[in-house]
């Protein structure tokens, strides 16, 4: 089942790249359209739009997600059933698909429903209370989401089509048009967990990892930004760009922040997934939607070959994913590290990897866009964080001495994994600047001042250097103590969200349940409803029982009246 999925996954990505890439150069589009049903005038429509994007982000999703079943041969070797936990993938990869080509909101639906559901069944897929938990609220979280754009579809039946491609000109002032656009705003903040949503994303972790890899690169997180890059010219038409700008750098800040007083590794990562979707959510909401979805497709490469070295490391260590644990890994699994810095290099924005064509450019169209100072240093700090947990893990994992048990030995050996990790190795070097030239055929030129030039490399270096102080024990001595204890939990803990998210929104609901349990169900209405009808019953049957068994005669005597009755309707 691996081996064919493994082949038919990437045999359809090649096919659907050069497809792409064919419609990209003759800048050409395909728009089909199956009519289902007609409902009240408004068409209920199956359609697919092919164009240049769909088809690349396609592809990419295949290719990842190709390379990901092929890894979970290995990784996933002690499943008694491992060909259900690759159709659970299969749907996941399905239900994407339908989100990535559809420019209807009802087959949207469709596809956003379906990574919903599906992610709750990977999220729970090792069947313990801490997965529930985290399956439940990533399910609820995303429900809001569902429920806008089901209003959103709802409110379009008004325009007699559900196709929002058609819409963008014509109806440029209604009313109608903005509250859909502010649905579609709130639907894509749950789905790529924008504050104040973000507790679901690190709580998924609990799923596997090859699902992590998945998840955390190109399908559940990005499929938000994927809707608002569609439906980009509605947030310039309506000026709502403001309040996600905002929104996508608080997240930016909040998430690196976070991750830097976090000791689980595959947390770690999340955190910095969420870092990166609000560096494209802000970008987006300033006018750049090329820019963010070419930041969209680098951070997919370099993110799932990340999550599938993490995996690597966890899978040796014998599930063990504190980074406190670890230490010295270089000398035991060399191609994993490998693997793993040139992927943490290319997440910080260093010079010629993937992640450096995209960041770079976001910078500096960030110096010379007309932003405010706040925006600016979220910005620039944001990035500075991003290097900072980046050279923490890499302080924790790689240097020093191995912190495992000391007669455990651990390698490379797993064939599968490392054939996935080396196949994404190639792009993760190579993707940015082939990305670049196939979206912007015609270079950007950023004429900025050679100290705005050179910002970005100066705050990534700095972010190592401080990365470097909160990991080394003398210095970070002060704030690990109990005198920084407020700040370390504040921020250790996305600004106190996952509290918010869970035990604050329940508190009120669980409260009045069981007021209203303890003075109806237990108090005045148990004595006047089941209980009090209960006793008077049997208390009225006991009185009548005991007056027919003490009185024969009446008994008797009611015999005889009823027969007496009976005979004459009888005769009557």
């Amino acid at each position: 089942m691996c081996s064919l999925s493994f082949f038919s996954l990437f045999f359809s990505s090649t096919l659907i790249f050069i497809l792409g890439l064919y419609y990209l150069i003759i800048d050409y589009s395909v728009f089909i359209e199956w009519e289902l049903f007609d409902l009240n005038g408004s068409m209920v429509v199956m359609t697919l739009i092919l164009d240049w994007m769909s088809l690349i982000f396609m592809s990419f999703v295949m290719y990842i997600s190709s390379l990901v079943i092929y890894y979970s041969e290995d990784y996933m070797s002690g499943e008694k059933n491992m060909n259900r936990f690759i159709m659970i993938v299969l749907m996941f990869i399905l239900s994407m698909g339908f989100l990535i080509i559809s420019p209807n909101l009802i087959s949207i639906l469709l596809g956003w429903d379906g990574l919903g559901l599906v992610s709750y069944c990977l999220v729970i897929y090792y069947q313990n209370v801490k997965s529930y938990s985290a399956g439940m609220l990533t399910a609820l979280s995303n429900r809001i989401g569902d429920v806008s754009i089901l209003i959103s579809i709802a409110w379009m039946l008004n325009f007699g089509g559900w196709n929002y491609i058609y819409y963008y000109d014509f109806i440029s002032n209604s009313f109608e048009m903005k509250l859909i656009t502010m649905l579609i705003i709130l639907a894509a903040m749950t789905k790529s967990a924008q504050i104040p949503f973000s507790s679901w994303l690190p709580a998924a972790m609990a799923a596997p990892t090859p699902v992590s890899a998945l998840v955390h690169s190109s399908t559940l997180v990005t499929a938000g930004v994927y809707l608002l890059i569609r439906f980009s010219p509605m947030l310039e038409i309506y000026n709502c760009g403001w309040f996600l700008l905002l929104i996508g750098c608080m997240t930016m800040f909040m998430a690196g922040l976070g991750a830097n007083f976090e000791f689980d590794l595959k947390k770690i990562i999340a955190l910095s997934t969420l870092s990166q979707l609000g560096l494209m959510m802000s970008i987006l909401s300033m006018g750049y939607p090329k820019l963010a979805f070419f930041h969209l497709l680098a951070h997919a490469l370099f993110k799932a070959l990340l999550f599938m070295c993490a995996g690597s490391m966890i899978h040796n260590l014998k599930d063990c994913q504190d980074i406190r644990f670890m230490g010295s890994i270089v000398n035991f699994m060399p191609l994993t590290s490998v693997c793993f810095n040139v992927s943490s290099l290319s997440l910080c924005g260093m010079p010629f990897l993937a992640g450096f064509y995209s960041k770079d450019l976001i910078l500096e169209m960030v110096c010379l866009s007309w932003i405010n100072c706040l925006i600016f240093f979220l910005f620039f700090i944001s990035t500075g964080l991003t290097a900072s947990y980046s050279f923490r893990l890499f302080y924790y994992s790689m240097i020093g001495d191995n912190n495992f048990y000391s007669s455990f030995s651990f390698d490379d050996s797993g064939y599968y994994i490392s054939f996935g990790m080396l196949s994404l190795l190639f792009v993760a070097v190579f993707g940015g600047s082939f990305l670049s030239w196939l979206i912007f055929p015609i270079p950007y030129f950023v004429v900025l001042p050679y100290y705005l030039k050179y910002l970005t490399i100066f705050v990534v270096l700095l972010g190592s250097y401080i990365g470097y102080l909160v990991s080394n024990l003398d210095s970070s001595q002060g704030l690990y103590s109990l005198s920084m204890f407020s700040f370390f939990s504040f921020s250790g803990s996305m600004w106190f969200m996952p509290f918010i998210s869970t035990k604050l929104v329940s508190y009120l609901p669980l409260k009045m349940g069981y007021y209203s349990s303890i003075s109806l169900d237990y108090g005045w209405g148990e004595l006047f409803g089941g209980q009090g009808l209960y006793n008077l019953f049997t208390f009225f049957i006991n009185y009548i029982q005991c007056w027919f068994d003490y009185n024969f005669k009446i008994y008797l005597l009611t015999f005889i009246f009823w027969m007496f009755v009976l005979v004459l309707m009888f005769f009557m």
